[in-house]
């Protein structure tokens, strides 16, 4: 059984071609690079976390905002080939650990409506459909579910 990769808060840039990459292979309407640089530069607030296998390949990242007491996940992908394994939620407890120590106590997220793998990954995290948003997505257009987690510091029994 291959090892968990590795997961780090990027820090730099360097890394951005991957995580664009990555983003672009993913989603119908993705960010770009200059977009995800925009967010690596206000760090006060924005998060990209990054998940690398042993010989350094990006498997999965997620970048998200830090709020005063929540974070908000702005995209969370994993290589296609990697889905299914476990890496989004071993991420998103490494972020949700990272978050607790830094006083936050709640998430928040939107989803497709019918991305019903990403909705039963968030469900098992602890969180669960509050609302959703009309026609929020195009390319196609679709409703958004909006998800809530009021703990992070018990969610599944561990951040």
């Amino acid at each position: 059984m291959p090892s968990s990769p590795a997961i780090a808060r990027l820090t730099a840039d360097a890394d951005l071609d991957d995580v664009a990459a990555l983003e672009a292979a993913s989603f119908s309407h993705p960010w770009s690079r200059d977009m995800l640089a925009r967010e690596l530069q206000n760090s006060n607030v924005s998060r990209i976390y990054t998940a690398r296998d042993g010989v350094g390949s990006l498997v999965a990242f997620c970048a998200c905002w830090f709020l005063t007491d929540e974070v908000h996940i702005n995209t969370l992908a994993v290589r296609q080939s990697e889905r299914r394994r476990g890496h989004a939620t071993r991420l998103l407890r490494f972020i949700f650990r990272e978050a607790v120590g830094e006083g936050m106590r709640r998430a928040t997220l939107e989803v497709r409506r019918s991305n019903n793998a990403a909705v039963e990954l968030y469900k098992g995290l602890g969180f669960e459909i509050r609302a959703s948003r009309r026609n929020y997505y195009d390319n196609p257009v679709e409703d958004a579910l909006l998800l809530w987690s009021e703990r992070l510091d018990t969610t599944d029994g561990q951040p």
